[in-house]
């Protein structure tokens, strides 16, 4: 095991560079055949993400273990090949229809519909089979893949949260509405990487509990930023499309709320899932600023 630096941007950057290394190591050449699927998974997953998801996962294991566990960076891997493939199929015309995505073309401008489609396929079965291979003890191992795939799914998981947001544009958004869809397509993904990578360095159930629900704060606090982002910050600055949540009058918080409650509502969730690493001491605080960049970002 090795210790992180307490640094928030020093521990991101190590922590997305670990886990870059890790993805380069796992996913298949661009020359491999068939070359374009390959090259396709390649140029979203390498496409400059912040990578905070395999981050909050190595830092909910030292949370748990008071360093970093060997491996963990195959874990942290798995979970943005998961969030890539969500991306991918998230920007498809038959879905957002968006060109642009972390500054660079969406893989379907560059390689066409088919091809993305298949990317994000093929980048969801490459997470499980990773995480199928974790360096952990085989009942851990099953335990991540469950609570994986039930984020992922579409009962409060991410793919029922893009069917809510589909079905819910043009609509007059409620407070019950946005939260649902929030908890669900950005919300769960989040907890679920907290919880996986607590689970990796040898969580009990009841640190399993108290992680997810700071999972769950930090990531509804999460997503009520980046609606907050999409209307006052550019398409250069935020790296996608800005304004687009406005423009197809998506279910957002500020359009419930208005920007300024946006802002205090996801400050207060920070606190509170703060309040639920209190049993960990100075373990927990790596998490917590991870989680307070979450909603002091500018992208």
């Amino acid at each position: 095991m090795s210790r992180m630096p307490a640094d928030v941007k020093s521990l991101i950057q190590e922590g997305a560079d670990l886990t870059d290394r890790a993805l380069e190591a796992l996913l298949p050449a661009a020359d491999t055949v068939p070359g374009s699927i390959h090259a396709a998974m390649r140029h979203s997953t390498f496409a400059g993400g912040k990578r905070l998801r395999p981050v909050l996962a190595m830092q909910a294991a030292v949370t748990i273990a008071g360093a970093l566990p060997a491996g963990v960076e195959n874990l942290g891997a798995a979970l943005e090949m998961l969030h890539t493939y969500s991306l991918i199929h998230d920007d498809l015309p038959a879905l957002d229809n968006d060109d642009l995505r972390r500054g660079k073309p969406t893989c379907h401008v560059v390689f066409g519909e088919a091809i993305a489609i298949l990317a994000g396929d093929a980048l969801q079965t490459r997470a499980f089979e990773v995480l199928a291979g974790l360096a952990c003890p085989p009942a851990a191992a099953v335990q991540i893949i469950g609570l994986v795939a039930n984020a992922v799914g579409t009962v409060e998981g991410m793919i029922g949260g893009q069917v809510l947001d589909i079905e819910s544009e043009h609509q007059k958004p409620t407070p019950q509405l946005v939260e649902a869809i929030h908890r669900a397509k950005t919300g769960a993904l989040i907890r679920v990487s907290v919880a996986a990578g607590g689970v990796y360095a040898g969580a009990t159930a009841g640190d399993v509990a108290s992680l997810d629900i700071f999972g769950r704060k930090a990531g509804l606090a999460f997503q009520i930023i980046d609606d907050v982002l999409d209307m006052t910050v550019d398409s250069a600055h935020l790296g996608k499309t800005a304004g687009k949540d406005q423009a197809t009058e998506k279910a957002t918080w500020p359009a419930v709320f208005g920007i300024e409650q946006s802002q205090r509502d996801a400050a207060d969730l920070i606190e509170e899932a703060f309040a639920a690493l209190a049993p960990y001491g100075s373990r927990a605080d790596g998490l917590k600023s991870v989680a307070r960049y979450l909603v002091e970002r500018k992208n």
